[in-house]
């Protein structure tokens, strides 16, 4: 069983339970009286018992057990207490009060029992480099065999949304996340985004006003995941305290270079200003200085490179996204970096 269980017959209380449960994509099987508890209690990952009923189900003298909460609508007093021993219930919550506290304990319930997906950061090693066209392209073939989600965190970029044709769709941007409060759930968040089948996107709306809240993104990346296979985030050339954060958390961070004088150049010094090299690989687009000379600049070890691809304005211009063939230089390069990250990952 992994539903959480309530019982309860106060219907106040049942409301508000059922909508913090709704809130973090659980869905709660509901008892209301002692017998029919009785008979899912020991199987419920999580136990909301409503102090109404919390002296009947004492009668029936349920097997001690952890995930039990005496939840109460009000001020919870001693005697909430004495009926919290004699159930053993591990804490009282009073509602409205611990609702945020109720929803975490769900949503954690909600997002058990899948592994964390992968978390690849992308950005350019100069102006031009195509860092979010590429973000976009290993979003879009990740999605071919799970869900994925690309996470704009550059607010001067050209919106990733747009780069995959999802401009007009319905959906949360980060203009909404980051007036919102509290923890997020890995399902809430994946089918509040914009998407086509596998691939979802957060960023912002058209004409916005970009900024970034540092609660909102920590809330963000966690809850995408949780719920995705691969979070792809298309990162800002700038360097602030929250771009450090979001990078101290992928796993790899991808440096995409124009093998030119000019652009290794500034990959150079993009590279040298992240505390942590290791966590830095190179993709070298087109053709010029030979990869292992750009490795030999940058102090970076080149993970893969690929040939410009004809066609990718158009093919972005028509809403198809910058991968139209897995065969071409992007859906190749693509494939190939997922497969040596995620071996990486495995042998970690």
């Amino acid at each position: 069983m992994t539903a959480p269980l309530i019982i309860t017959r106060d219907e106040t209380l049942l409301d508000e339970l059922l909508r913090l449960a709704a809130a973090a994509g659980v869905t709660p099987e509901v008892a209301h009286d002692g017998a029919a508890a009785l008979r899912a209690w020991a199987a419920a990952p999580l136990v909301l018992l409503g102090a109404d009923l919390a002296a009947e189900v004492a009668q029936t003298s349920p097997a001690r057990r952890e995930g039990v909460h005496l939840v109460a609508w009000g001020a919870a007093g001693d005697d909430l207490y004495r009926r919290a021993v004699a159930v053993g219930a591990e804490s009282v919550a009073a509602l409205p009060h611990a609702g945020d506290w109720l929803g975490e304990r769900l949503t954690d319930l909600g997002d058990s029992g899948r592994p964390r997906g992968l978390l690849v950061g992308v950005v350019g090693g100069s102006g031009g480099a195509g860092a979010t066209t590429f973000a976009c392209a290993l979003a879009q073939m990740a999605a071919r065999t799970g869900p994925a989600v690309v996470v704009d965190a550059d607010p001067l970029g050209p919106g990733v949304d747009r780069g995959l044709g999802l401009e007009t769709r319905d959906g949360v941007r980060w203009d909404a996340l980051c007036r919102t409060t509290g923890r997020l759930s890995a399902r809430a968040l994946r089918e509040a985004l914009p998407r086509r089948d596998g691939l979802g996107v957060l960023t912002w709306y058209a004409g916005g006003t970009p900024g970034l809240e540092s609660v909102a993104v920590r809330e963000a990346l966690s809850a995408a995941q949780r719920g995705h296979d691969t979070v792809v985030v298309d990162l800002p050339r700038g360097g602030d305290r929250l771009v450090e954060e979001v990078v101290s958390r992928c796993e790899r961070v991808l440096v995409l270079v124009v093998p030119s004088v000019a652009g290794v150049a500034a990959a150079g010094r993009l590279c040298a200003r992240f505390a942590d090299p290791a966590r830095l690989r190179l993709v070298v687009r087109g053709n010029g200085i030979d990869p292992e000379e750009v490795a030999r600049a940058t102090g970076v070890g080149v993970l893969a490179s690929m040939a410009d691809q004809r066609g990718l304005a158009e093919a972005i211009d028509l809403g198809l996204g910058p991968v139209r063939s897995r065969r071409g230089p992007l859906g190749r390069t693509a494939t190939e970096v997922l497969a040596r990250l995620t071996m990486t990952r495995a042998a970690a």
